[in-house]
Parts: C-alpha cells; sequence; structure tokens
C-alpha cells in the first residue's frame, strides 16, 4: 500500500498527515509526532463544502499508563490540498474499518446504581462523545431496579440492533444472557453480540476480553464495541429444582463463595473486596461439606497449559450459525442421574470455583487456561487434604497471573458436566456473582451459544508456566 500525505492547519499551526497501512501520523507544528494505530482512529471525514474541514477523531492516552481519551481534530485545508486530503480520509476511514461495520446501532443499558453509583455520571462524560464521534446509533436506557435488563432483553426486537451493551459489571451481563435465554427466539438473540462497558464492582467479563492494562479503561472498552468482531462463546446451563438458568462466567462454593457474597458490603472497596475478604475466610476456615462430581475431559495441568498456547497461535474466525430450522435453546444432554463417565471427588475442600474466562477480579486469574468455545467448563478445586492457611496464602501472590494453577494442592478439571450435592444445610452458592440456595444443583456447557464483541478474538490473559518450572 502507497502511503498518503496531505497537509492543513490546526489550531493555526501547519499540520501534517501521513498514513499508511498501520498507523495515521499527525505532526502539528513543531511538536513530536503522534503515531495513531488505525485501531485507534474511529472517524475520517473531508467536508469541502463546510469550510473545507478534514475531521479526524481517534481515541489516545494522554499520559504512558493512563486511561484513553478522545481527541478531535479538525483541520483547516488549503485548496490545492484539497483532492489529497479527501483521499486520506477516504482511505484512513476504509482501512480504520476493515472487516468491521461502521455506524453501530446499539442498545444501550446503564445502571445507575452499579459499583459507586457513577455509571450514569461516567457514562455521560466519557463513553456516549466517544460513540457519538464513531457516528454509531445509540438507543439508551437507564435500568430502574434489578431485572430490568433481564425484561430488556427478553423482547428486544433483534432486528433493530447490532449489539446490546451493558454499562455496569458482570450481574447486568447475567440478566441479559438470561433474557436473551427466554426471548421467542432464543438462539437468534444470544447471537446478537454482547460487550461490557465497566462501571461496576465485579468487571470480570471486561477484564477477560481487554486484559489488566484496559479491562477497567471505560473507553478501551467503548472501542472494543465500535471496532469489535463477534466472538462465540461457551455459556452454561445452571440447573436447580427443575429449573435452567443461563451462568457465563462462574459458579462458587466454600471460601470462594463466602468471598464473593460475604462481602457484598464491602463493594465499595472494588477488588480490594476480593482479597480482604480471602484473609476473613481463610481465618475462619470453614471446609465446604459437599459431594462433588464431574465428567471429565482432561486433568492434566500441563496438557492443559500446552493447549492453550496452541490455540493461541491460531486465529479462530467467527462462522455464523445457519438457524433457520432449530431457534430454541439445546435440551440438556446430561441427566441427572447419569453415572457413566462420571468421577466424584473424594478429598475434603475448601472451595470449588468453576467457570469461563481466565479473570474474576483484577486479582486473580482464577481459570487461566480458560478458552471462549472449547465446549469445556474449567473446575478448580482446593483440596483441605495437607492444607495450611500459610501455604494457601503465600500461593495467592501470584493470583493476578494466575500462578495459584500450579499448586500441587490444586486439583483443575475439564469437563463436560458437573454437579453438587451439599452434605450441609449452610453454604452460600454464588452463580457469576449472585446468590442462589445452598441445594443440589447440576451445570452444562453450552457451547458456543452465546456472543461477545472482541478486539482479539480470544481471552486476552497473558499465562505462562515460569513457577512450574521453577519448582
Amino acid at each position: 500500500m502507497t502511503d498518503i500525505d496531505t497537509e492543513a492547519k490546526v489550531y493555526g499551526k501547519n499540520t501534517k498527515y501521513c498514513l499508511t497501512s498501520t498507523t495515521l501520523t499527525v505532526t502539528i507544528g513543531n511538536k513530536k509526532p503522534e503515531r495513531i494505530p488505525l485501531y485507534n482512529i474511529i472517524a475520517a471525514s473531508y467536508h469541502p463544502s463546510d469550510s473545507q474541514l478534514l475531521k479526524v477523531a481517534y481515541v489516545t492516552r494522554q499520559k504512558k499508563k493512563g486511561p484513553l481519551k478522545l481527541v478531535q481534530l479538525d483541520g483547516q485545508v488549503e485548496g490545492d490540498k484539497a483532492e489529497s486530503a479527501g483521499n486520506l480520509a477516504k482511505t484512513t476511514l476504509e482501512w480504520a474499518y476493515k472487516d468491521i461495520k461502521p455506524n453501530r446501532r446499539l442498545k444501550i443499558l446503564v445502571n445507575p446504581h452499579g459499583g459507586v453509583g457513577k455509571g450514569v455520571a461516567i457514562f455521560n462524560k466519557h463513553i456516549e462523545p466517544v460513540f457519538r464521534a464513531a457516528g454509531c446509533s445509540l438507543d439508551i436506557v437507564h435500568t430502574r431496579k434489578t431485572g430490568d435488563a433481564y425484561d430488556i432483553a427478553k423482547t428486544l426486537p433483534l432486528i433493530e440492533y447490532d449489539a446490546l451493551i451493558t454499562v455496569s459489571g458482570d450481574g447486568l451481563v447475567h440478566e441479559v444472557l438470561n433474557g436473551f435465554a427466554n426471548h421467542v427466539n432464543p438462539r437468534r438473540a444470544l447471537r446478537m453480540p454482547i460487550a461490557p462497558i465497566p462501571t461496576g464492582s465485579g468487571n470480570g467479563l471486561s477484564l477477560n476480553l481487554l486484559g489488566l492494562e484496559d479491562g477497567l479503561d471505560v473507553v478501551a472498552a467503548t472501542l472494543n464495541i465500535i471496532k469489535g468482531s463477534p466472538m462465540p462463546v461457551d455459556v452454561f446451563s445452571f440447573t436447580q429444582n427443575g429449573k435452567r438458568t443461563i451462568s457465563f462466567m462462574s459458579q462458587a462454593l466454600g471460601l470462594m463463595a463466602d468471598v464473593d457474597l460475604g462481602t457484598e458490603d464491602l463493594r465499595w472497596m472494588g477488588d480490594s473486596r476480593f482479597m480482604y475478604g480471602l484473609f476473613r475466610g481463610l481465618i475462619k476456615f470453614k471446609p465446604c461439606d459437599v459431594q462433588l462430581s464431574y465428567k471429565a475431559v482432561e486433568q492434566d495441568k500441563r496438557k492443559m497449559f500446552e493447549n492453550l498456547n496452541l490455540r493461541l497461535s491460531k486465529r479462530s474466525d467467527y462462522t455464523p450459525e445457519d438457524l433457520d430450522d432449530d431457534t430454541t435453546l439445546p435440551e440438556p444432554k446430561v441427566g441427572s442421574n447419569e453415572t457413566e463417565g462420571w468421577t466424584t471427588f473424594s478429598e475434603p475442600l475448601l472451595y470449588m470455583y468453576a467457570g469461563k474466562g481466565p479473570y474474576v477480579a483484577r486479582t486473580f486469574m482464577a481459570f487461566p487456561v480458560s478458552l471462549p468455545d472449547d465446549g469445556l467448563i474449567d473446575i478448580a478445586v482446593q483440596s483441605t487434604k495437607n492444607f495450611s492457611r500459610t501455604g494457601v496464602l503465600s500461593s495467592f501472590d501470584g493470583a493476578p497471573k494466575g500462578e495459584i494453577y500450579w499448586n500441587d494442592s490444586l486439583h483443575y478439571i475439564k469437563a463436560e458436566a458437573y454437579r453438587v450435592k451439599p452434605l450441609s444445610k449452610k453454604g452460600y452458592l454464588s452463580i457469576d456473582g449472585e446468590s442462589y440456595p445452598f441445594e443440589e444443583f447440576q451445570v452444562e456447557v453450552l457451547p458456543r451459544l452465546a456472543t461477545l464483541l472482541s478486539s482479539h478474538g480470544h481471552y486476552k490473559a497473558p499465562f505462562d508456566d515460569t513457577k512450574a518450572r521453577s519448582k
């Protein structure tokens, strides 16, 4: 591709533009050139009838480790540069949106009460201007109470939107997925991409899509919605007392459920409440009295690690499934009384944590070898055999990097399904961070049933075997 150059006046200063196949470089006067990746450019246009303005909108970091900010440059083009300015604007837009649909139609659910209650202010100040600059069509709804997102998703006219956006935490995503699952056309509804903007107290999904650096950056999440591609993901059928619920992220028992649900009053602490709850739970130390059975596919940690790296080395393209003949949700394949091929965990356990997506919080990569659509659920079981408080605490030093995975006392299983039977009456059960009755249940994977928007095509959660090699 040939580079394209033009000039204009920005803030009254001579400004040079140079477009390559990967970046747009803008040099204003004697300032240091700014190299803008095409991914970060959300709009470019030339208006010969509007004072000959060359307009470019993009997001950038004003500080090396700061959040992304919206920048809109208006350049006054001289007559002899009109042709090159028009060519640069047209080509910039084409290259910036290569294989991506621009001007997306978005249904946006803003939770005013999520996190510290600043969702609306954050949306108005930082998020909406980026969407507007990118030319997106916005249908914005402020949720008023728990269940609103479920009701909206359940009745959503699918043909009118390209994606559904949640401005909140993981709880709103849980509502949306269950609303889609109860839509008149549930499988078609679940094909509509969902994307979170992290303003809640729990933002695990955003961390998994964007990584630790950008996972809590609301503008980075907005850019992912503008530029991301559909990525199919597995979800889970959670069945309890004959009722089925969709779970997308995690199910927790024992210490991890205590950490999640027992710290509800500390949501203002954000991710810090996880480590606080962990310390508090270990001091109390109550073994989880349940019977856990699972239909395992893989339990070799080294092999699961190698499979992760093999998958990351390959590109996974999204191909929409033809649903003309089947728009209903898949029926459960695993019977509640099935025993062939099942294993019952025989050791007393401190916690069981099962889910999809590496990060459950910024401070904890619980499922480091999780893949979006391998058709399996990752189950981490911490045995109390040879357990010590100091041992578990020290293992959490590397929790943000997933190093606990390599601990010998942590059993890690990839399974098609699992079931739990409580052996006591008291305990916490957390499903996607929400409280459920501490009663018998079964979980089964529903492969590639839901869809997210992702700019990477995989979870952005680097994981290595440094700790394993150091043993």
